[in-house]
């Protein structure tokens, strides 16, 4: 087990806990707020009516910024950046994409520099107290440092992190997730898995105890979501399901593992930069082909032990196959036909993949032709 610092400050509330949000605000001594959230689901389900409510009965003024988009953007953003000016915390409503989007807010409002440089290399100096009540589990941004935004005009969707943009509180209520369209559920476990199988077959360690909690993580996952598919109402199902999104990705898996990567995402975020597809969706068509092409290169013996502890194979690739199996069997995409993507834009995939992969310090051990591999394994 390689030596390790840990930090997180996010203190989590589980439960029906959203209605404390005016008194956890007040706390905190904030009374004007910038207002985050998506578009209509959360005026459909009434969660919209029921936080305003409890704001204005606090006398807690809101100025409201909605419309993220699932691949938040930096044109919103930007909008965002100049409402925020004048409020001294930001409550987040939503998933990922929202959390993302309003992290990059409170780091931008709290500084005299655009929103972008952050995600171009600098680093924030200071941020805006950040809130989220979580509609959505599967990024894990409501605990932990990072965002994702995608910039429009240049076609590149990059990340940054700071212990500045932490949530300081995050409400997970599972019971706030029974809405949640189907396609939204297994894009969200596919996310999930990733998160865990990134660490669990790229780092540098496999200490057994960070093994058997990615392992468990991802069982959990699958057992979760067949469940929900079944039966989207059980809410024991749908807490077991956001606990391990949250744990996924607030660092608890890498512990002690030494250096990591995250290649799939890396490929993913160009197919969302380009075609705007949802992330989920995506890493779905990625992943399976990056553990084949992995596998090849690498004979990880990691792969051996997914198959065996997961789903009981005796061997790698028959670990891999009923891997892909399970993703159909859910629903999801796992070719780039199935996204609408044409073999022909292969080329021009990599291309933007080579163009930023120096950022995610994966250029030499996936070069363009590798990423090429991968992408045609895809098709």
């Amino acid at each position: 087990m390689k030596p390790f610092s840990y930090y997180n400050p996010v203190r989590v509330l589980f439960g029906d806990k959203q209605k404390y949000i005016a008194n956890i605000l007040k706390a905190d001594r904030h009374s004007e707020i910038l207002l985050v959230y998506g578009k209509n689901s959360i005026k459909k389900s009434g969660l919209y009516d029921e936080i305003c409510k409890i704001l204005k009965d606090a006398d807690i003024k809101f100025i409201e910024h909605g419309g993220v988009s699932s691949n938040p953007t930096l044109s919103h953003t930007r909008e965002g950046v100049q409402k925020a000016k004048n409020v001294t915390a930001i409550l987040a409503i939503g998933g990922g994409s929202v959390i993302d989007e309003s992290k990059a807010i409170a780091a931008a409002a709290a500084s005299e520099c655009d929103v972008w440089e952050f995600y171009d290399g600098k680093k924030p100096t200071d941020a805006l107290d950040l809130y989220v009540i979580l509609t959505i589990s599967a990024t894990g941004s409501e605990m932990n440092s990072g965002t994702v935004l995608t910039n429009e005009e240049t076609k590149e969707k990059l990340s940054f992190n700071s212990a500045l943009v932490y949530p300081k509180v995050s409400i997970i209520n599972p019971a706030i997730t029974l809405t949640l369209p189907k396609e939204y559920l297994v894009y969200s476990a596919v996310d999930i898995i990733t998160h865990v199988l990134e660490v669990y077959f790229t780092a540098e360690d496999h200490p057994k105890i960070q093994n058997r909690f990615c392992e468990n993580i991802v069982k959990s996952v699958i057992q979760t979501t067949n469940k929900l598919l079944k039966n989207p109402n059980n809410i024991n199902a749908r807490g077991e399901f956001a606990l391990c999104a949250t744990w996924a990705l607030n660092s608890l898996t890498s512990l002690g593992v030494g250096e990591y990567s995250f290649p799939n995402h890396m490929i993913e975020h160009s197919l969302s930069a380009l075609y705007n597809v949802p992330h989920g969706a995506g890493l779905a068509v990625v992943l399976p082909a990056w553990l084949k092409y992995s596998y090849v290169n690498n004979k990880n013996s990691q792969f051996d032990r997914f198959a065996k502890k997961i789903f009981s194979k005796n061997s790698a690739k028959g670990g891999i196959y009923a891997f892909k199996k399970w993703l159909q069997k859910i629903g999801a995409p796992i070719t780039l036909k199935e996204l609408g993507i044409a073999n022909e834009d292969i080329e021009k995939i990599a291309k933007n993949i080579d163009s930023v992969s120096h950022r995610w310090g994966l250029k030499q051990k996936y070069p363009y032709e590798s990423i090429k591999e991968i992408l045609k394994l895809a098709k």
